[in-house]
């Protein structure tokens, strides 16, 4: 499996994380609990758990070029929500493993 993480710096994060989990279940399988929530989408899985300081976003799939392609359709979707914030800073790298 390819993973992928970034951790978004935002003081709405929970408020976002929810929108995207809402905004997607018409099209893809979600998941919210707390803080957290999962997108499962045809070819990887987003996970994104917010705290006071941001979200932590994973996303992993069997091939590193899908995976890699979710971080432009994730971002993008959490800038348009966070657009009185927009555009937020995504650090991305690979967990190893």
């Amino acid at each position: 499996m390819n993973t992928i993480e970034a951790n978004v710096k935002t003081a709405s994060g929970g408020k976002y994380v929810k929108q995207l989990c809402n905004h997607w279940s018409h099209k893809l399988e979600t998941h919210l609990e707390g803080e957290t929530g999962t997108v499962t989408f045809p070819t990887a899985v987003a996970t994104m758990t917010a705290d006071d300081s941001g979200i932590a976003i994973a996303i992993t799939g069997e091939s590193r070029e899908d995976v890699e392609k979710l971080t432009g359709v994730v971002a993008n979707h959490i800038d348009r929500f966070a657009f009185r914030e927009a555009p937020l800073t995504y650090e991305w790298s690979w967990r190893e493993g």
